[in-house]
């Protein structure tokens, strides 16, 4: 009776009683591969090979050119107007354009025969700032947009009233004839005074 008590507490032996599972080997390293000796058991596995540093995403753009200024007043350099009529616009056939030209700016307003506005521009309003308001460009600049306000009303002759000293007289008047207005008159207007106002001192430079 004592051996059969002792046997039933016992583990029985047999297909249920199983070995304790050992622990898979690690993967040898690519080191250890290569030298043919297995890598250490505690050892971290080392990290892949970091690869060359990446090229530039964006190479260096190149600095833009600067645009160039197109001085020809060539009808076929000119752009063509875009007009478009307004709501309650004008049925104007002939005008005056006042072209206004000084040391420092260049204004070019375009009225109908009984002095009504129809279309004005300045250097400024074109987008020039500082000394680039007086230069020619400027005012070629300035008397194309005027005139394509108002060649909107239906302007297609045009009196020139030239008044002032500045560098955009000659610019504002050839780009008037080159955007394809018929200039009928071309009048200097600058004032002369009679020994009125005292003129500025001149520069010393």
């Amino acid at each position: 009776m004592a051996d059969t008590e002792e046997k039933k507490k016992g583990k029985p032996a047999g297909p249920e009683a199983r070995a304790p599972e050992t622990p898979p080997a690690k993967a040898a390293t690519p080191a250890a591969e290569s030298s043919g000796q297995p890598a250490p058991a505690g050892a971290p596995a080392p990290s892949a090979p970091k690869t060359a540093k990446k090229a530039k995403a964006r190479k260096e753009e190149p600095a833009p050119e600067p645009v160039k200024e197109n001085l020809s007043l060539d009808p076929n350099d000119v752009e063509k107007p875009k007009i478009i009529k307004a709501k309650g616009s004008k049925n104007v056939h002939s005008g005056v354009a006042h072209v206004l030209s000084t040391f420092n700016n260049t204004i070019v307003t375009i009225t109908d025969l009984n002095g009504n506005v129809i279309g004005w521009s300045s250097a400024g309003k074109v987008g020039f700032k500082g000394s680039r308001k007086s230069t020619a460009y400027a005012a070629q600049m300035v008397a194309q947009d005027a005139s394509r306000q108002a060649m909107g009303h239906g302007l297609k002759e045009v009196e020139v009233l030239v008044r002032g000293p500045g560098a955009g007289r000659e610019s504002a008047v050839r780009a008037l004839q080159a955007i394809g207005l018929d200039l009928t008159v071309i009048r200097d207007v600058t004032p002369v005074p009679h020994n009125g106002c005292r003129p500025p001192k001149q520069r010393r430079v």
